[in-house]
């Protein structure tokens, strides 16, 4: 069953608190929209339809008086060739005529004061759909920064990010004991002949260096 079945429904509906009563706002909003749309189509194919038949009624109405006019014409002639009694015929059948205009033109005022109703309408509604086309951009740009939101919390506190980063402690305290392992393979391979030779060099240049101290010392003393 549709929100609206009349144009007054929804003319004389609170979108607003529509929507807030909805379990679903945004479904709600389109169902809102498409319901107005939809009776606006209708509204606007009636009024055409009237306007139609208010033309073709005022063109019934032109051609009655052209006739009345023509009996009019007929009743003077009937009269200047003393035929009273074809003069009061044409007359009488000029008021025929008088009478469906008369019922014409009282169609033609209904149909203006249904226009009129319409037009006013037709406005509400228009009125009322752009307050629906708002709330749904409202709506959509809420749902869209929650969304936003959502995701951007997720990015930096959610249990991805967490476990990623106990992750990277993992492989830190595994990299830390595979250098631990390297140095100490370091400290218990024995020295090269290389490393022996340069060990000599530097204790030679510090036995050097400390009897040059120790020298020093002397002559000062």
């Amino acid at each position: 069953m549709s929100i609206f079945s009349r144009t007054r429904d929804i003319i004389a509906a609170n979108l607003l608190d529509l929507v807030e009563r909805s379990d679903d706002p945004a479904k709600t909003i389109r169902v809102v929209i498409l319901e107005m749309e939809e009776t606006l189509v209708e509204v606007r194919a009636s009024t055409a339809r009237s306007i139609a038949d208010q033309k073709e009624k005022r063109r019934q109405v032109a051609q009655l008086t052209a006739l009345q006019d023509n009996w009019t014409e007929r009743a003077e002639l009937a009269l200047s060739k003393s035929r009273e009694d074809l003069a009061r015929a044409a007359l009488m059948e000029k008021e025929k005529l008088t009478a469906l205009a008369d019922t014409l033109r009282e169609e033609i005022e209904a149909i203006d004061a249904t226009l009129r109703a319409s037009e006013a309408d037709i406005a509400k509604l228009q009125a009322k759909l752009r307050e629906a086309r708002l709330r749904q951009s409202m709506i959509s740009a809420r749902i869209e920064s929650a969304q936003n939101r959502a995701r951007m919390r997720e990015m930096y506190a959610g249990s991805r990010v967490e476990d990623a980063f106990a992750s990277f402690d993992l492989l830190e305290r595994e990299a830390d004991l595979a250098e631990g392992h390297a140095e100490a393979l370091a400290l218990a391979a024995p020295k090269t002949l290389e490393e022996e030779i340069a060990e000599l060099k530097v204790a030679e240049r510090v036995d050097a260096e400390l009897a040059a101290l120790k020298a020093a010392m002397k002559e000062a003393a």
